[in-house]
């Protein structure tokens, strides 16, 4: 599993669940796809085993992660993948406001005004 963390001023926690979360909804993590032990993934990133225990559990509050005694954790079953449409668009999007200086808070709000109901 490829995560990398910076030193952002974005808490750690903070980056391991949006890695997570984000290596899930591209399906670079599929359904049942078991995730490292958190003593391995602390050690692999050189963190504290608890910041790796905090992360998975808000992903399994989410939905995103399933705990199981003797079987570790895994990708949720009922987590997927982004369409790729979708994806790809966002990435578009994404993009477009960088290069015209619109931050992530005002593109969120332009696809709220536009999304139908």
């Amino acid at each position: 599993m490829i995560i990398t963390l910076a030193d952002s001023g974005v808490p750690l926690v903070d980056q391991i669940q949006d890695q997570i979360r984000g290596l899930i909804t591209t399906g670079l993590l599929s359904a049942d796809q078991r995730l490292p032990s958190v003593r391995q993934l602390a050690s692999d990133l050189g963190v504290a085993p608890g910041t790796v225990a905090k992360a998975y559990r808000s992903l399994e509050s989410e939905g995103f992660l399933v705990t199981r005694i003797g079987s570790g954790t895994r990708v949720s079953a009922s987590a997927s993948a982004t369409p790729r449409e979708v994806l790809a668009a966002a990435t578009r999007l994404a993009a477009a406001s960088r290069r015209e200086s619109v931050g992530l808070d005002e593109a969120i709000r332009v696809l709220r005004a536009i999304w139908p109901d």
